[in-house]
């Protein structure tokens, strides 16, 4: 399967006039919420809810999506100056080697096709000393009712732990029992949680 392009993802943006809660994920919440604030990269940040969160917390924050009406609803409903949004492509043009000290991937649907080249983009972003939080849904034995995704199209949590070799420290990695549920009521498939700092 080919990875979604802008159009595809605006398509799926404009179904609702809200996707998402606008709630931080609650992950990233207990993973970021002793980290001294730097500077976040939050990739794929939808309609902005983690941004505004780190926002709060004193980060800056660089928030991307692919999608234009994304940016365009998270920019209207988060107008701090603390937050830079970016409509972006992030695999085709990978964020800056090193300028990080959190970078974000909340549920990101990182395409196989854009192979290793693709993952390491983000881990390359993560500045000396700073962080990286994946969340994935555990998809075992969870059936995904948009057929657009797939799942075995995409990188999972575990692949992305994978590649990290010695100049990491994985600090978390672990399945976590998810209390809210998908937007459309269904009861979510757990969490997959990677946490790492890079030496």
């Amino acid at each position: 399967m080919v990875a979604m392009d802008e159009n595809e993802w605006n398509e799926l943006y404009r179904e609702r006039e809200q996707i998402w809660s606008g709630m931080p994920n609650a992950a990233l919440v207990a993973e970021a919420a002793d980290l001294a604030p730097g500077l976040a990269l939050d990739v794929g940040c939808g309609e902005g809810g983690d941004a505004l969160w780190l926002a709060e917390r004193g980060w800056k924050v660089v928030a991307a999506d692919i999608s234009s009406v994304a940016i365009e609803r998270a920019r209207a409903a988060v107008p701090l100056a603390a937050v830079t949004w970016l409509r972006a492509d992030l695999i085709a043009d990978p964020p800056e080697r090193g300028r990080f000290d959190l970078v974000s991937l909340q549920y990101y649907p990182l395409p196989r096709t854009a192979g290793e080249e693709g993952v390491r983009g983000f881990l390359e972003a993560v500045a000396p000393g700073g962080f990286l939080v994946v969340v994935g849904h555990d998809m075992a034995g969870h059936q995904p009712k948009d057929a657009r995704f797939n799942p075995a199209d995409y990188y999972s949590v575990g692949q992305i732990a994978e590649l990290l070799g010695s100049g990491w420290e994985i600090l978390t990695h672990e399945a976590r029992p998810r209390e809210r549920r998908l937007p459309d009521g269904r009861e979510a498939p757990a969490d997959i949680v990677l946490k790492a700092r890079k030496r």
